[in-house]
């Protein structure tokens, strides 16, 4: 500490705010004066105030502001000091370096004298206040463990995507065709396993690991795919849609989990964006898969049988990632999560991601959060907006559009059903691609807000096309716009954002169990629309559909800018500590 003497130092977390005092300081050599500074508050950023300083061995009492300036500027501040010494008041600017931002203090400048007191506001929002933690770059291999897990996430859109052109000739194999329930029952089994999954992954991911669950995971995926594959019945197809439903499901709450527990904070946003880029993948290589149909009816059995390779894949490649450190240093298994930070991060990080680990850990002192938990005074607004935006991500109408993108094109005219959703699903990957470059940069909030203004945009524009007359020459061509720019839209912020956030804003004691309840949400919304979205349309038409889709994209605008706050460039600690402060 050079130089610095007998402080002690007392923190302590109320209202909101930080507040650090310094009950005794001894005299210290003067030189330490011009040396860093480093206050570390609790959540990260915010303002301090009344701070006292000793200036080449003088006694100085004054008082002194630091506002961040975010990590995109040099981590130089100039802070105006007032100081009184022998009745004189003059002012000054005193240039400090700002190092590491720590939950606890790390260093500080001792005054002479009585001690002065810092008092640190977190503002009650993370936005407002970004997080100048300063990171040296990763050396370790994150990259190959997150393409792993990203195999959960390809199979998850595949499934999802597979049935949309396979779904008439099964139909006509299964005998089926004049049987629109059962139609409906085949495309929404999917969704009803999902559901139980993901409610399943939340446990099984708190009990067992994340590694170990992805490979019990590879069971239903590998299985569910083999029946649907040889189903010679309807029966034998539903129960392999449930099985890879629920194979789905719980990759769904795992794969987001791991990959943002494994993240560095300063790349976190643009991995955690991946997941849905593969996703969005998985649902164009479906479509493209299906292009061999319309000249081999019974290619529909290979279109499932495919999706056996992946699942096999996924259980092979975890069974050499390593553990996810967060949930490792929950059991207290602490020499396993310094390996497996070494491997992730490099050995010369291990120290410092073990300290911040073990800092912001504060929840595996209590006892193992139950579901109930999730509904306590404690927790509920943070899961309340990981429900509400998963919940708004499937009434906007994207999993409507995907479903049944073939159907709507034809009925707009379009001559090659394969070929447009194949651009549809083209179009996904592009929004995505991009915005995981954006995800670390822009942040969630801002992406989230400009893809549900421009997908309320893109379904008034659809459902303009199918109702003004003028426009009826022009239906085809604005159907396909309209859908395009609606997945445009889609991908940049609706779709990668909530799965990237809900990880980030809940705590470490109920991150699992608040995933998959928030999936939960998506799966049931989603089954829902699956199962009862044609029957909409027939009894409203699809421009009274599309409208409502575009009132319900508004809605999520307001939603967004009263509930939903900023996490980019905070550690996963440094979010828990703002948001679920220790009890």
């Amino acid at each position: 500490m050079g130089g610095m003497l007998g402080a002690q130092v007392r923190s302590s977390v109320v209202g909101g705010k930080s507040h650090i005092a310094f009950p005794q300081c001894k005299r210290f050599d003067p030189r330490t004066a011009r040396k860093m500074f480093s206050v570390a508050i609790s959540g990260g950023g915010g303002i301090v105030a009344g701070a006292g300083l000793s200036i080449k061995g003088r006694v100085s009492v004054g008082y002194c502001a630091i506002r961040e300036r975010g990590l995109d500027h040099k981590p130089a501040l100039l802070m105006p000091v007032k100081r009184f010494c022998c009745g004189a008041t003059r002012i000054g600017l005193l240039e400090m370096g700002l190092t590491r931002m720590k939950t606890g203090m790390e260093s500080v400048l001792r005054p002479s004298g009585k001690a002065g007191s810092i008092r640190a506001s977190a503002a009650g929002d993370l936005e407002d206040n970004p997080s100048i933690k300063l990171k040296e770059k990763s050396s370790g291999t994150v990259l190959p463990y997150v393409g792993i897990a990203c195999l959960g996430a390809i199979l998850f859109g595949y499934h999802l995507g597979v049935v949309n052109g396979a779904l008439e000739y099964l139909s006509q194999d299964l005998l089926i065709t004049e049987n629109a329930v059962l139609q409906g029952w085949v495309v929404s089994m999917l969704l009803a396993g999902a559901t139980v999954g993901s409610f399943t992954g939340g446990a099984l991911a708190d009990k067992f690991g994340r590694t170990k669950t992805f490979k019990l995971d590879a069971i239903p995926l590998v299985v569910g795919a083999f029946l649907s594959t040889t189903a010679q019945s309807v029966e034998a197809m539903l129960i392999g849609r449930l099985l890879a439903g629920i194979g789905i499901g719980i990759t769904s709450a795992v794969v987001p989990l791991y990959i943002s527990e494994i993240s560095p904070t300063e790349i976190r946003g643009a991995l955690g964006s991946v997941n849905q880029l593969f996703i969005c993948i998985g649902i164009l290589a479906a479509l493209v898969v299906g292009l061999p149909l319309s000249g081999n009816p019974i290619w529909w059995r290979s279109m499932f049988g495919i999706a056996i390779i992946p699942s096999i894949l996924l259980a092979l490649g975890m069974a050499i990632s390593p553990e996810s450190p967060r949930w490792l240093v929950q059991q207290g298994k602490f020499s396993e999560a310094e390996n497996a930070v070494r491997i992730l991060y490099g050995k010369e990080r291990v120290a410092e991601v073990m300290h911040d680990l073990k800092a912001g850990g504060q929840g595996r002192t209590e006892q193992d959060a139950g579901w109930f938990d999730l509904f306590s005074k404690r927790y509920w607004k943070v899961v309340s907006v990981g429900a509400a935006l998963f919940l708004f991500q499937q009434l906007a109408g994207i999993n409507a559009v995907v479903y049944y993108s073939t159907s709507v094109f034809r009925s707009a005219g379009i001559a090659s059903d394969a070929a447009a959703s194949a651009f549809v699903g083209a179009s996904n990957v592009l929004g995505t691609a991009v915005a995981s470059s954006l995800m670390d940069r822009k942040g969630r909030k801002s992406l989230l807000l400009i893809s549900f203004m421009g997908m309320a945009a893109s379904m008034l524009l659809l459902s303009l096309s199918f109702t003004w007359k003028v426009l009826a020459p022009y239906s085809g061509t604005l159907a396909v716009l309209g859908t395009v720019l609606y997945v445009l839209s889609f991908s940049l912020g609706a779709g990668p954002v909530p799965a990237l956030l809900l990880p980030e804003i809940f705590a470490s004691r109920i991150r699992a169990k608040a995933v998959a309840l928030s999936l939960g949400m998506h799966w049931i919304s989603n089954f829902f629309i699956g199962l009862f979205f044609l029957s909409v349309v027939n009894k409203f038409g699809i421009s009274t559909v599309y409208l409502g889709f575009s009132t319900v994209c508004l809605l999520a605008v307001l939603y967004i800018v009263g509930n939903v706050v900023e996490t980019k460039g905070r550690s996963l600690e440094e979010i828990e500590l703002a948001l679920n402060p220790p009890l």
